[in-house]
C-alpha cells in the first residue's frame, strides 16, 4: 500500500515493514536528511491519530543506495524479540542483485574475510584469514540474464559491513551502479541495483511464520528482470 512517500508492505499492531526506495536513509545520520524511521512515525501518528511521541524501533538497516524490505517494531516487546531473532540468526533475508558479468558457477557459496575501513566507509575482502578480518559467507544463485547483466539471488549467511557488495565485486561481478566496489559508472539516481527482496521470521508475538516480499523499483532494468522471471 503506497501512502504518499511510503510503500507499506506489512503492518499490524506490533510490526510495520516498508519497501525502502533507494536514496532513503533508515536512521538519521550526519547528512541531516529525514530518515525513513521518522517518515514511518509520522505515518503511524497520522493514521491512528496518536497523541504524543510514537514508539518505533529500528530492527535492522540496509544501505542508503539499496532498495527493499525494512522492518520496524511498533512496540518495545516486538523490538526486543526481533533483536533476539537477529542475534540468533533466525531471520532469513534474500536479496536480488543485478551484476556485471556472470559468476563462475550457476550457484555457490562465497567465503571471504572482511576488514572494514571506518574512514572510507568501505570494506575489503580477502580469500584467507588476515589480522582482525571477520569471516563472511553468502549463497548465490543465478536466476536470470540479459545481454549485459546477470540477476543473482543472494542469501547472506553472515551480516558484515557491505558484505554482498564487496563479495560480489571480489569475484568480478560488481553490482550495477556501485562505484565504490568496482562498477564503472553510477546510476543516474545514485542507487545501486541491490534489492532486499524478502525477509522471513517468526512473528514476535503470535509466533506464526511471516514472509514479507518487496517488489523491486519501477525501473527499466528491474522491470526487464521482473518480466523474465515472472
Amino acid at each position: 500500500m503506497a501512502t504518499g512517500e511510503l510503500e507499506i508492505i506489512f503492518e499490524d499492531n506490533h510490526l510495520i515493514a516498508v519497501n525502502k526506495k533507494p536514496g532513503d536513509i533508515v536512521q538519521g545520520d550526519k547528512t541531516g536528511d529525514e530518515p525513513l524511521s521518522e517518515k514511518v512515525k509520522k505515518y503511524i501518528k497520522d493514521k491512528y491519530d496518536k497523541p504524543g511521541d510514537v514508539f518505533l524501533g529500528t530492527i535492522h538497516r540496509i544501505d542508503r543506495p539499496v532498495s527493499g524490505v525494512v522492518l520496524f517494531a511498533r512496540t518495545s516487546k516486538a523490538l526486543e524479540r526481533m533483536n533476539e531473532q537477529f542475534r540468533e540468526r533466525e531471520v532469513k533475508k534474500i536479496y536480488w542483485a543485478v551484476v556485471k558479468n556472470s559468476p563462475p558457477d550457476q550457484q555457490g557459496i562465497l567465503v571471504n574475510y572482511l576488514i572494514k575501513d571506518e574512514i572510507k566507509n568501505k570494506s575489503r575482502a580477502y580469500d584467507a584469514p588476515k589480522g582482525k578480518a571477520l569471516k563472511c559467507e553468502l549463497e548465490y544463485k543465478l536466476i536470470s540474464k540479459s545481454d549485459r547483466y546477470s540477476l543473482l539471488e543472494i542469501n547472506p549467511l553472515t551480516g558484515r559491513h557491505h558484505q554482498i557488495r564487496v563479495q560480489l565485486s571480489k569475484i568480478g561481478c560488481p553490482i550495477k551502479g556501485d562505484l565504490k566496489y568496482g562498477f564503472d559508472r553510477s546510476n543516474p539516481d545514485g542507487s545501486i541495483h541491490l534489492h532486499a527482496r524478502r525477509i522471513a521470521f517468526n512473528h514476535p508475538v503470535t509466533k506464526e511464520s511471516i514472509i514479507i516480499t518487496a517488489p523491486p523499483p519501477n525501473e527499466s532494468l528491474w522491470n526487464f528482470f521482473k518480466t523474465n522471471i515472472g
